[in-house]
């Protein structure tokens, strides 16, 4: 058993780079001069994942696409719109091919994740609400949902 354990292949995994691939945020408050004596913020985080091979080997694009709008629950008016898309750059090797597609969004996602929350954060305290920390994604139910999903729609 120790003898297999040598020749199997050595999962590595490093960041190359990060980046904000494209970010928009509105303040409906400030732009329309929304007035309403009583604000129940109702907070929805929409998120989406995005995988694919680079030219180089063993490297591969991740790009996790957040969409968090808030509403004020009491007239159901927008108070702001947040989209960001967060990228990075993984060099991923010793992986076998059939784990790959949920290591590459699942595990490299999970990695961005701290980032994106502090950015999300950032941005939402600098466009004058309270800061926003989002709740932990889970990326393995994320991945579940969307091959069932995948999986129901039929083949052309």
């Amino acid at each position: 058993m120790a003898e297999e354990n040598s020749t199997a292949p050595q999962m590595k995994m490093s960041v190359l780079a990060q980046f904000v691939r494209d970010m928009s945020f509105e303040n409906m408050v400030a732009q329309k001069g929304l007035a309403s004596a009583e604000v129940q913020p109702d907070i929805q985080v929409q998120v989406s994942l995005d995988a694919r091979k680079r030219t180089q080997d063993f490297q591969y694009d991740i790009v996790t696409k957040f969409k968090v709008t808030s509403k004020n629950k009491v007239n159901n008016d927008t108070l702001f719109l947040l989209e960001l898309d967060y990228g990075g750059i993984f060099h991923v090797e010793g992986v076998p091919d059939e784990q790959l597609h949920p290591f590459l969004l699942i595990e490299c996602p999970r990695l961005l994740f701290p980032f994106v929350r502090r950015i999300i954060s950032d941005v939402t305290r600098d466009g004058g609400f309270p800061p926003l920390n989002i709740d932990t994604v889970d990326f393995v139910a994320l991945y579940r949902q969307e091959m069932t999903r995948r999986a129901q729609v039929p083949a052309n």
